[in-house]
C-alpha cells in the first residue's frame, strides 16, 4: 500500500489548455516513445511550457502520476527511500501468572519514497528539472530505464535486492539547456536511455491561442501583446528571450489594472516596460539606456491598436450638430 504520505496526483484534463496543430503534433511524437516503451525527456528554455506539456502527456497516458523536482541536495535516498524513525515492538508474557515478562525492542522503520513507489505501483514519473539533480544521485535511474530492474538498498529488505518494474511503469522528464545556472550535464548514459524532444518558442497562433484563454482576451487583443512580444524577441536586444510567460503575464496584469490592450493606456504601456524588462534581462531595461524603452515603446505604437495619447490631442474636436426644428 502507498505510504500515506506520498503524494501520488491524479492529473486532469486542464479546462484552459490549448491544443493547436503544434501541440497536438508535440503530445503525440512523445505518446508513441512512451507506447514503444522509450521514456521521453522534454528540453527547452525556461517558460516554453515544459511542465505544462509533461503534465498533460502524463494525463494522456492515463496512470497516476509520482511528481519529484530535481534539487541539488537530492541524494539516490530522496529517490528510492531510506530509514525513517523507528518501529516499536512489545511483547507482554503472562503465562505464569505471579510473573509478569515484557520484551521491547525498536527497529528503524523503512519508508519508500517516489521513485520507488512509482516502478513498484506502475505510476508515471514526472521528473522536473532533473539536471538540477547531481549526476550521482541520478545513478539509479540507469537500470531502471534499461533493464526495467531497481537495485533495493538492503536496509529496505535483504531477502530482495532488486525490484521488478511494474510493466505500466512509464517516465517523463523536463530540463533547462545545460547553460542555465544551476544545472548539472546529464550522464551521457541516463541521456542515452531517452529520447529528448527539444522546445523552441510556441509559433504565433499557439502564443495567441494560449494567452487568449490565459487572460480571457479578445482575440485581437491577444494578438497585440503576443505580437508585440514577438518583434521584441526577432530584434535580440535582450540578455534573455521572451517567451510565452511575457504575453500571459501582461494580459493578465493588463485585465487586474482594468488598463486597455491600447497604445493609447500609460498603465498598458507601464505594463509592457515592466514585464518584458523583468523577462529579458537581470538587471532590468534601465540598464541599457533610452535605446531598450524607446524600442518597447516603438513596438508598442506599431502592434498594439487604438491611437496614441499625441494622435488624441491632434485631433480637432467635432462641434455637435444642432437639432432640427419642429415644425
Amino acid at each position: 500500500m502507498v505510504d500515506e504520505m506520498m503524494t501520488v496526483l491524479n492529473p486532469s484534463p486542464q479546462q484552459d489548455f490549448v491544443e493547436t496543430p503544434y501541440v497536438k503534433d508535440l503530445i503525440g511524437r512523445a505518446l508513441n516513445y512512451i507506447r514503444a516503451g522509450f521514456p521521453v525527456h522534454l528540453r527547452g528554455p525556461s517558460g516554453t511550457g515544459k511542465t505544462t506539456l509533461a503534465l498533460h502527456l502524463a494525463g494522456k497516458i492515463g496512470r497516476p502520476v509520482v511528481m519529484i523536482h530535481g534539487d541539488e541536495e537530492f541524494t539516490t535516498s530522496d529517490l528510492v527511500g531510506g530509514e525513517h524513525g523507528y518501529r516499536a515492538r512489545r511483547v507482554v508474557d503472562r503465562f505464569v501468572s505471579r510473573v509478569l515478562k515484557t520484551e521491547e525492542d525498536l527497529t528503524k522503520r523503512w519508508v519508500d519514497n517516489r521513485l520507488t513507489v512509482a516502478c513498484k505501483y506502475g505510476f508515471t514519473l514526472l521528473y522536473d528539472e532533473f539536471t538540477r539533480s547531481r549526476p550521482e544521485a541520478n545513478n539509479t535511474l540507469l537500470p531502471i530505464l534499461q533493464e526495467r530492474i531497481m537495485d533495493l538498498p538492503a536496509a529496505r529488505d535483504a531477502n530482495e535486492p532488486y525490484l521488478k518494474v511494474h510493466p505500466d511503469f512509464s517516465a517523463i522528464f523536463t530540463s533547462n539547456p545545460e547553460e542555465y545556472a544551476g544545472t548539472h550535464k546529464a550522464q551521457d548514459a541516463l541521456r542515452d536511455r531517452m529520447v529528448t524532444l527539444d522546445l523552441d518558442h510556441f509559433d504565433r497562433d499557439t502564443e495567441i491561442a494560449i494567452t487568449q484563454a490565459k487572460a480571457d482576451l479578445r482575440r485581437d487583443e491577444a494578438e497585440g501583446i503576443v505580437d508585440l512580444v514577438r518583434a521584441f524577441r526577432e530584434r535580440g536586444s535582450y540578455e534573455f528571450a521572451p517567451t510565452v510567460r511575457a504575453p500571459i503575464v501582461i494580459a493578465k496584469v493588463a485585465r487586474v489594472r482594468e488598463a486597455a490592450v491600447n497604445r493609447g493606456d500609460a498603465v498598458f504601456r507601464q505594463i509592457c516596460l515592466d514585464v518584458i524588462g523583468s523577462e529579458t534581462s537581470r538587471s532590468g531595461i534601465h540598464s541599457d539606456g533610452r535605446a531598450t524603452r524607446e524600442l518597447i515603446q516603438g513596438l508598442i505604437e506599431e502592434f498594439c491598436v487604438g491611437p496614441s495619447r499625441q494622435e488624441e490631442a491632434h485631433q480637432p474636436a467635432v462641434s455637435p450638430q444642432p437639432e432640427p426644428a419642429h415644425v
